[in-house]
């Protein structure tokens, strides 16, 4: 048996949480790629719903280091409809 993912709705609610908390911390996208050593582009692929863009472990808790918040916050974030 094969098992399939989609994980799909998970991207679209961590690139959500990284613009929530990066906007709620008033930082640019240029400002947090800064200090997490990544280009704004980058960032701005990593925050797009659609992009869907693979975030590695070492990014993902730079970015919450970054944002002074636990990474898990960004993981467990999902968006109110």
């Amino acid at each position: 048996m094969e098992l399939k993912f989609d994980n799909t709705q998970r991207y679209v609610n961590l690139s959500y949480a990284i613009g929530c908390y990066r906007r709620e911390r008033g930082y640019s996208q240029e400002q947090l790629a800064e200090l997490v050593g990544i280009s704004r582009q980058h960032l701005a692929a990593v925050e797009a719903p659609g992009m869907h863009r693979g975030v590695s472990l070492d990014l993902l808790f730079n970015i919450a280091a970054a944002l002074e918040i636990e990474p898990y916050l960004l993981l467990k974030f999902h968006l109110e409809k």
